[in-house]
């Protein structure tokens, strides 16, 4: 399996939009820390928005910023959103499926199954269980911090006790 790049770069914004969360954010500054084309990030920001994950802020000081809280947005659903229009498999193609096997064959229910329970695990996973306490992914994706935070603060008393 293998996940398109648009929900990869779906998490990439919400884990920037959660580490930063308080503050409006830039889609070029999320493009610069995450890897992304501008032009790609713009499409799924918008899907996003659509689906209620950011708000969009426009103008001067506009930007983005996450529409919920961290632990409020599933990342099954981010993913479903995102994946729902690539069909895991030929025999999950409605209309275009050509495969002569499909109705006699049973490994699609097995796959059936499989995509389930993959999407099933992601829905046990918020994107608070991805950032917080992540001072590793705080020290990739955090804009200049205004106050000392957890990571900072563990990482001094961790430097203080060596």
């Amino acid at each position: 399996m293998r996940l398109t790049t648009r929900t990869n770069l779906a998490t990439r914004v919400l884990m920037f939009c959660a580490v930063n969360d308080g503050q409006v954010v830039r889609s070029s500054d999320i493009a610069k820390a995450c890897n992304a084309s501008g032009n790609h990030l713009g499409h799924v920001i918008h899907q996003l928005q659509q689906h209620g994950f950011v708000e969009t802020i426009r103008g001067r000081a506009g930007g983005l910023q996450l529409g919920s809280r961290p632990r409020d947005i599933s990342i099954g659903k981010v993913f479903r959103i995102f994946e729902s229009s690539v069909p895991f498999a030929e025999c999950f193609a409605g209309e275009q499926n050509t495969c002569p096997l499909t109705a006699e064959c049973r490994l699609r229910g097995f796959i059936f199954r499989a995509v389930e329970a993959f999407y099933h695990e992601l829905d046990m996973i918020t994107l608070n269980d991805l950032v917080a306490g992540n001072c590793g992914l705080e020290s990739i994706l955090k804009l200049a911090p205004e106050r000392p935070d957890a990571c900072s603060a563990r990482n001094s008393a961790e430097s203080v006790d060596a």
